[in-house]
């Protein structure tokens, strides 16, 4: 029988799993990735924000709840809320809406891999659902402008379409499998331009940082470079299997007397491979690194180093930031 939520204090301020562990990281993005969350309509997710908020207020919000509930509560308020501004997050942009969206982005990606027209619109409608994920998931609360949003976006799109097309052409005299790795190499390096662009003024001007206890002692830029980083390395891991076990599988099946007597097959059966390895290598990838980062003050922006070591904190004492998703 589960335990009761009033029989006992719980912090829902961090995960219900140990955040120092990988295996501990990946079971918490594996329920805020799950792609169910999305069902979920407006009164229960604010029925979840309400149960939520009660608790952190030291309400319960019935008698009869179980941990298990209040935990069920708080993981569909996180699949839906931002973190740092309370907002709910557009849909399309919730790391649940990842499994679903990028099985379908990815599967035409690779089915259409041939003509150029197809590859510039999926590399359009790809990096267009990117910048929806990397605004939505912004670190921080710094507001981003429509004129940032527009050039990152831009620049983006352009830099992902000319990889794929240079490389299609590059790899044009090599053995007919290497084409279609090309829209993986495209994803990666726009991966690498789109998300330091979207969040270029976290750069800039520096995201919050946190001492252990939660205060909130400036902003660093180099927190700010450090979880961009950290966010694009688990991004390019994410796109990794899904973008290069498929195209080997697809190269085998399609010398197969089944495929050839139905090519039209050849996209679902993608599209569903896609949707197989990203379910695992989504919340696998987003737990990589700590949701909640770390900086020792030595490594922080002079300024901010200089100001913490006059509060009295020490080189080697550490700082807390959200590094996004």
């Amino acid at each position: 029988m589960s335990q009761l939520v009033g029989d006992s204090k719980v912090n829902i301020e961090d995960p219900r799993y140990d955040q120092e562990t990988y295996s501990g990281r990946a079971k918490h993005f594996f329920l805020t990735t799950n792609p169910l969350n999305l069902l979920a309509n407006d009164h229960k997710l604010n029925e979840a924000k309400m149960i939520v908020e009660n608790y952190r207020h030291g309400i319960v919000s019935r008698p009869d709840m179980t941990l298990d509930e209040l935990w069920g509560a708080k993981y569909l308020y996180d699949s839906a809320f931002h973190p740092e501004t309370k907002e709910k997050m557009f849909i399309l942009g919730r790391m649940s809406a990842q499994v679903p969206c990028n099985m379908l982005i990815t599967g035409f990606m690779l089915t259409f891999y041939k003509a150029s027209s197809a590859i510039v619109f999926w590399q359009f409608v790809n990096q267009s659902f990117n910048s929806i994920v990397n605004y939505t998931n912004r670190s921080g609360d710094k507001p981003i402008t429509n004129n940032d949003l527009m050039k990152s976006y831009a620049v983006a799109t352009t830099a992902a379409t000319a990889t794929a097309l240079g490389l299609k052409a590059a790899v044009s005299k090599l053995p007919a499998i290497m084409a279609r790795f090309v829209p993986f190499a495209a994803v990666a390096g726009a991966n690498c331009v789109n998300l330091p662009f979207m969040r270029w003024n976290e750069i800039r001007d520096g995201i919050a940082v946190f001492d252990k206890d939660g205060k909130r002692v400036g902003e660093s830029s180099q927190a700010a470079k450090n979880a961009i980083t950290q966010v694009v390395l688990s991004r390019i891991g994410m796109a990794v299997p899904g973008m290069i076990i498929p195209p080997i599988i697809m190269n085998a099946l399609e010398k197969k007397p089944f495929l050839r007597r139905t090519p039209w097959l050849n996209s679902p059966i993608q599209i569903l491979l896609c949707g197989f390895f990203l379910t695992f290598t989504t919340p696998m990838c987003c737990a990589l690194f700590p949701q909640k980062s770390s900086l020792p003050v030595a490594k922080l922006d002079e300024k901010l180093r200089e100001k913490l070591l006059r509060d009295g904190m020490k080189e080697t004492d550490r700082v807390y930031f959200n590094k996004g998703l």
